[in-house]
């Protein structure tokens, strides 16, 4: 997931009076999570553009999200004129979507996925992503806390260590024991 924010999560500490102050205030800005539609597979460059724009002019624009899930779609957080501000002229943009979404439609694509693993020194197991995608090697330590596995490198003359993270790895074979 692609991701962006200009604000700094200290701004971010307030108590119940503040929130029930804020709901019944109208003078208070409430910031919206809209959508950009853009070419499938050019989002992280739609990402950037948006994010100097931003810093350069200014703009009212808190946060920017690509689940990788959600092709073709990026989620601003900010003020619906300084996102359209934000979007013109920018490449790849397709259009924008004006009524706002709720934070809850896209949540669960916020939230990291653990995929629990077992992995014992001697496994073989196979890359499945990241520079060494494809490679095949033998676990030579997993640490389970890092969540990060070092793998000797099979299909090489000389054995490279390799420390890969676990979400890289399919098992191929478990040792016995």
């Amino acid at each position: 997931m692609c991701c962006w924010n200009t604000f700094d999560w200290s701004d971010w500490v307030c108590t119940l009076f503040d929130i029930n102050n804020a709901r019944n205030n109208p003078w208070i800005v409430r910031r919206m999570i809209y959508t950009i539609k853009t070419v499938v597979g050019r989002e992280n460059i739609v990402i950037d553009s948006i994010a100097s724009k931003v810093k350069l002019g200014n703009l009212n624009i808190q946060a920017l999200v690509h689940p990788e899930e959600i092709k073709g779609y990026v989620f601003v957080e900010g003020d619906i004129k300084d996102v359209e501000k934000a979007v013109q002229m920018v490449p790849h943009v397709r259009g924008l979507i004006k009524s706002p979404i709720e934070f809850n439609q896209i949540q669960r694509f916020l939230q990291p996925k653990t995929v629990e693993i077992e992995l014992n020194v001697g496994d073989i197991v196979e890359v499945i992503g990241g520079p060494f995608k494809g490679e095949k090697g033998k676990v030579t330590r997993y640490d389970k806390i890092k969540r990060e596995v070092t793998i000797e490198l099979l299909e090489v003359t000389v054995p490279i260590p390799v420390t890969v993270s676990v979400e890289f790895i399919k098992m191929l074979e478990k040792v016995v024991k």
